[in-house]
């Protein structure tokens, strides 16, 4: 953990994204801030600022803009740091070279109206990468360790993490104790409101019927493309068109047809 407030663990990278531009900061807005108020006495002070109350609406890469544009008057910016987690959202980490750069910019920027919210500022409980990266090189592999060490070992009790946690499992155990819904029956569309189809379902055909009759009698209207037996089921057959307004035409005239002189064809779409 490379900076972390008293209450809320938070991972810092080192690494930061400036594709946005900063958003211009107009000239007398920190004197229409409200007065910033004093930072306690026994506030331990480091390089590090962690800053909440940002505006969440406002996208990650802008926002880091936004407050490297802001603080870079006060010193050399050495990392901002912010996240679009849920846990993160609305909080961000900036880091100067020395404390006591990073005391000046909390006590006049406290309070300043970023995207028409006050910042809260207070100093980072621990120092970020980029701050022991630039001025205690040597124990940057040593310090990474021990940030990586004390994420696992307050992985479960860092007091946002212990509520979302808890917050799932109340969550997954109403879903446990739920009774099941109903399942409804699956309704099948009825043949006769078929969306319209290039291929013809024809039902209640003469067992004797071969497919030489059902050409002739289907070839009366153009654009027949083929006609499909079923072997083992003799009553029903497929008629298939070039486009489905030669089918349509075909069903129109041949539906109720009667093949052997008794029993009427029914003729609907092809189901797709």
């Amino acid at each position: 953990m490379d900076a972390q407030p008293a209450v809320v663990e938070a991972p810092m990278s080192g690494v930061e994204s400036t594709a946005a531009a900063p958003i211009p900061i107009p000239a007398g807005a920190m004197a229409a801030a409200p007065a910033p108020a004093p930072a306690p006495e026994d506030e331990h002070a480091s390089e590090t600022l962690y800053i909440q109350n940002l505006n969440e609406k406002i996208k990650v890469n802008v926002l880091k803009a936004s407050l490297r544009g802001l603080f870079k008057s006060y010193g050399e910016v050495l990392d901002v740091v912010a996240h679009d987690n849920l846990r993160m959202r609305g909080q961000a980490f900036v880091s100067f070279e020395s404390p006591d750069i990073a005391k000046k910019a909390l006590k006049e920027v406290r309070g300043f109206p970023l995207y028409s919210k006050p910042m809260q500022i207070s100093f980072a409980r621990t120092r970020s990468d980029a701050v022991v990266k630039r001025l205690d090189a040597g124990r940057f592999e040593d310090h990474k360790a021990q940030r990586i060490e004390h994420k696992k070992n307050t992985r479960y009790t860092n007091p946002l993490k212990r509520k979302f946690r808890a917050k799932r499992m109340a969550s997954e155990m109403e879903g446990m104790n739920a009774a099941p819904a109903p399942k409804r029956p699956t309704v099948q569309m009825p043949d006769e409101y078929l969306p319209p189809n290039k291929i013809l379902f024809l039902q209640n055909l003469p067992e004797s019927v071969s497919k030489d009759q059902l050409m002739a009698l289907f070839s009366q209207y153009p654009n027949l493309h083929e006609v499909r037996l079923i072997p083992t089921k003799k009553d029903i057959a497929f008629v298939e068109y070039m486009d489905e307004g030669s089918a349509t035409v075909a069903k129109d005239a041949l539906h109720n047809y009667k093949l052997d002189g008794e029993n009427k064809i029914k003729i609907t779409y092809a189901r797709k």
